[in-house]
């Protein structure tokens, strides 16, 4: 298998958006380095750019690079040490009448339904709450690289659809959204340890979980997942108790 540093994207060009408003810490501006041009953005070179922090929304490839704060910090948990809690291990065993299958990239009419009812509860305000079908194709249909649908059903209902990435080592967890009426079985959790499960039975070393951000409460439940990996100064580093 080639290295991941052997990968060609020196042919890549590399843009700094304009500041705009932080998604994650209120009152302050964040900028993105994007990767161009899309087209020569396949399984092989995104993976390479995920080893180096960057994340993608549909086409959109990019990672944070916001002037004086490292807030968001990329994540990984490495599969064949992780250990889960007493909670995690409970969040599992709550929800083992769940199905999962794995399924292309398709427009689903349940999956948006299901989409629009958590935006609306999760994120009402935000603007995603507002997506119209087109929007939803962009943002979790488009895809050059080798994603997946998630889909986890409940007694033939969709409860839960999560967009995976597959690259060369390891799994990339795009986006989650799950049914907001099921609190209880913290389906988010369960999300997470079930494509840890995944990975495992693929014999891929990683699963990516996008930026931890300690200050942010949407953010900072990543650290959870134990032991976990950072991506500080150009290498991957564990992150040890208490230093959260």
């Amino acid at each position: 298998m080639t290295s991941l540093r052997e990968l060609p994207i020196h042919s890549l060009q590399f843009y700094l958006t304009a500041p705009y408003p932080c998604s994650y810490l209120p009152g302050r501006e964040a900028r993105s380095q994007v990767a161009t041009p899309h087209s020569l953005i396949d399984t092989s070179v995104y993976s390479e750019l995920v080893w180096r922090g960057f994340r993608r929304s549909g086409l959109f490839v990019y990672r944070p690079r916001c002037s004086g704060c490292r807030a968001c910090v990329p994540v990984r948990v490495p599969v064949a040490d992780f250990q889960p809690s007493r909670t995690q291990r409970r969040c599992a065993a709550r929800n083992a009448d769940i199905e999962l299958a794995l399924k292309p990239l398709a427009f689903d009419e349940a999956h948006y339904r299901l989409y629009r009812r958590y935006q609306m509860a999760r994120h009402s305000g935000g603007g995603m709450d507002n997506d119209d079908r087109e929007q939803y194709r962009s943002f979790l249909l488009q895809s050059r690289v080798d994603s997946v649908l998630a889909e986890f059903s409940l007694n033939g209902e969709v409860v839960m659809v999560g967009l995976v990435d597959r690259l060369l080592d390891g799994l990339s967890a795009v986006y989650t959204f799950f049914a907001p009426d099921l609190a209880k079985r913290s389906l988010g959790v369960y999300g997470v340890l079930s494509q840890i499960e995944l990975a495992r039975r693929l014999g891929l070393p990683y699963v990516y979980l996008g930026y931890w951000i300690a200050q942010s409460p949407k953010m900072a439940y990543k650290s959870g997942y134990r032991p976990i990996e950072v991506l500080q100064d150009g290498a991957w580093r564990r992150l040890e108790q208490g230093n959260e």
